[in-house]
């Protein structure tokens, strides 16, 4: 095993670049993510593509969804959980019904329509959103300003 697989480190190595020259902006540069506007989506589900690509898009989704399967049933519900396989019938999803505590799972292959139905309970709720609405109380000469939850309806 060598030093550094052992956690040594080259005390001399991490003097010859002087602290004032690491940008830690550079360092930590991450893109942010841009969230879509699924609220009230209902997409074509003509593939089977089409079908995986929705299920992903709702799996992300943080509002219920309403799955019609192919005997005309519909369920509402969060959709906490997916399992893709090989084919639509060897892929399953599972939600959280509003209606029940008792977890349902339903094929992929049995799925005819979702529609994004739910509230999207982080919508508009980003870093940025909130310090806007703090600039803008602080501005205001408001005092004890906090980052409070809010209720979810």
């Amino acid at each position: 095993m060598t030093g550094k697989e052992s956690g040594h480190i080259d005390h001399e190595a991490a003097q010859a670049v002087p602290h004032a020259a690491i940008n830690p902006d550079a360092l930590e540069v991450a893109p942010g993510t841009a969230h879509e506007e699924l609220e009230g989506w209902i997409p074509s589900l003509a593939s089977d593509e089409e079908i995986r690509a929705a299920l992903e898009k709702a799996f992300d989704y943080r509002g219920d969804i309403t799955i019609t399967r192919k005997d005309g049933s519909k369920i509402e519900g969060y959709l906490f959980d997916r399992r893709s396989g090989a084919s639509l019938k060897d892929s399953i999803i599972r939600l959280y019904p509003k209606t029940s505590d008792e977890k349902v799972s339903i094929c992929y292959a049995e799925v005819a329509a979702i529609a994004f139905t739910g509230r999207d309970t982080a919508a508009g709720k980003s870093w940025e959103a909130w310090m806007k609405k703090y600039a803008a109380k602080k501005a205001a000469g408001e005092k004890n300003i906090a980052l409070e939850p809010e209720p979810l309806d």
